[in-house]
């Protein structure tokens, strides 16, 4: 039998009061429940805590001893509770983000926004490529990770993923272009107009489910670049159009200050699709819960607001 916390608490109590009727009472039990633990104590220990006479009871030279130590214990404990106490009620915590390419430029608000609700938890932050966020995610470097659907061969069994947001894909044109006369712009519209495409799996991610004749002048782009401020400036000097997300801060800014517009794209209307994603072999900490649901939060009222969903 181990030592309890029970057959330590009734050591301190009887050693402060000198009495086990004293004792009893501060610790809403029997006379004979209290002494029954410490009889057990002694005897798991096999020494004498107390010196008992008709008259008194007094701690012996070992229960003088390891009356101290008896505190400490309890002391301890009661420092392990009240840190657990700080990080379930969220007065302290720290989560661990990673977040690939266009998630990462709308996260920073988000951040900001959850800071100044919980001052006391830090969020770092690692904005990567989509393959890397399961990496970390797998490597435990990460608590969260914020990023877009994953192919097959990339999932990983242990990892969970829940649907955050998203957006409708959209054409970014000058405000003179003559697509921004038309009520509704389809993706069949885009043929003959010069189009400025993004390498790599956001024009990638396009091409599925659309009219080979859509696709084939997708690939066949006057215009591929790496960067989106890069497509969008080239769409302000008049090179084409090019494609985008519409809830980004970096587009919405280059937009609304260089004479450009930006439209859904219909016929079909398709979504790019972000996911939160965790390990699920591993407990989140309150700290982390937390800031998954202010995110999930989040984004659903600023989405809600922006009329994309």
């Amino acid at each position: 039998m181990n030592t309890s916390i029970r057959q330590l608490t009734a050591f301190i109590e009887v050693a402060d009061n000198g009495s086990f009727t004293r004792a009893s009472e501060q610790m809403h039990l029997s006379q004979s429940a209290v002494s029954g633990l410490i009889k057990e104590l002694e005897s798991h220990l096999d020494i004498v805590l107390f010196d008992r006479t008709t008259r008194q009871l007094s701690l012996s030279v070992v229960g003088q001893h390891l009356l101290p130590q008896a505190r400490r214990v309890l002391n301890e404990l009661q420092l392990f509770e009240n840190e657990a106490g700080r990080l379930t009620t969220l007065a302290q915590g720290h989560v661990r983000l990673a977040v690939s390419q266009f998630a990462a430029s709308s996260m920073p608000a988000v951040v900001a926004k959850f800071t100044r609700s919980y001052p006391k938890i830090k969020v770092s932050l690692i904005d990567c490529s989509a393959k890397e966020v399961l990496e970390y995610l797998h490597d435990i470097e990460v608590d969260l990770g914020v990023g877009v659907e994953l192919n097959h061969e990339s999932a990983n069994e242990d990892i969970k993923s829940e649907l955050l947001y998203q957006l409708p894909y959209c054409v970014v044109m000058p405000d003179s272009h003559p697509l921004a006369n038309l009520d509704t712009i389809t993706w069949q519209a885009l043929i003959g107009t010069p189009l400025i495409t993004l390498k790599g799996p956001f024009t990638d991610a396009i091409k599925t489910e659309l009219d080979e004749a859509i696709t084939l002048h997708i690939e066949q782009d006057a215009y591929q670049v790496n960067f989106m401020s890069t497509a969008i400036e080239m769409t302000r000097q008049g090179f084409g159009v090019t494609l985008c997300l519409p809830y980004m801060p970096d587009v919405v800014d280059w937009i609304s200050a260089n004479g450009l517009q930006t439209r859904p794209l219909s016929e079909p209307t398709k979504w790019r699709q972000f996911f939160v994603y965790h390990r699920a072999s591993r407990a989140l900490s309150p700290a982390s819960i937390a800031f998954k649901a202010f995110m999930q939060s989040y984004f659903d009222d600023e989405l809600l607001s922006q009329n994309f969903k």
